[in-house]
């Protein structure tokens, strides 16, 4: 029995220090959300879950609303802290810990998360959604990093290169047969 789980990465969100959890869309992202809706509004017997954060739910909202549907919320599915989120870190420093955080799922900086953490509270959560929606389709109001530590749990392909391309939104379709992934498609167009 197939059952398909679509990643949605949040769209466009300005970047406030201190403000993770509540940070917004922008005007741009907004509209990006829509265009999400309308890529999804097909899809039938659905469910959608996301991280509690401001951003990945204001992304899914709108299909949410389209379809009458309420949003579970996951603390588990937040994005990981590559740094603890209390310190600054240079846009080049951090990509360089992500990339390094993919070589070594043991690594991380100061009170950080490492990738091996961040999968361990994850990956219960999506293997519960597998289980429960059996035959079903989950949409998952996530983001960059997260899903793509997610991704790499089932096919190890998908790593800093995979993360480094990825568009806020981006739209992935994962296809699993039972507790095997099958497939990946990616829905998001650009435009």
């Amino acid at each position: 029995m197939k059952t398909t789980l679509i990643m949605v990465r949040h769209a466009e969100s300005p970047y406030i220090f201190g403000k993770e959890r509540s940070r917004e869309l922008s005007a741009k992202g907004k509209e990006a959300a829509n265009k999400v809706k309308e890529i999804l509004a097909e899809h039938k017997n659905i469910s959608i879950v996301s991280s509690p954060y401001t951003r990945a739910v204001q992304t899914v909202q709108p299909l949410a609303e389209w379809k009458g549907l309420s949003i579970t919320e996951y603390e588990e599915l937040r994005e990981r802290p590559i740094k603890g989120l209390n310190y600054k870190l240079e846009e080049r420093e951090l990509v360089k810990a992500i990339q390094q955080s993919f070589v070594d799922k043991n690594f991380c900086l100061e009170g950080g998360e490492s990738t091996a953490e961040a999968q361990s509270r994850a990956i219960p959560v999506i293997h519960q959604l597998l289980k429960d929606h059996q035959g079903k389709t989950v949409v998952i109001g996530t983001y960059g990093n997260i899903m793509t530590i997610m991704m790499n749990y089932f096919d190890e392909k998908f790593g800093f290169d995979f993360w480094h391309r990825t568009s806020k939104p981006d739209i992935y379709e994962l296809s699993f047969f039972q507790n095997n992934l099958v497939r990946i498609q990616r829905l998001w167009q650009h435009g």
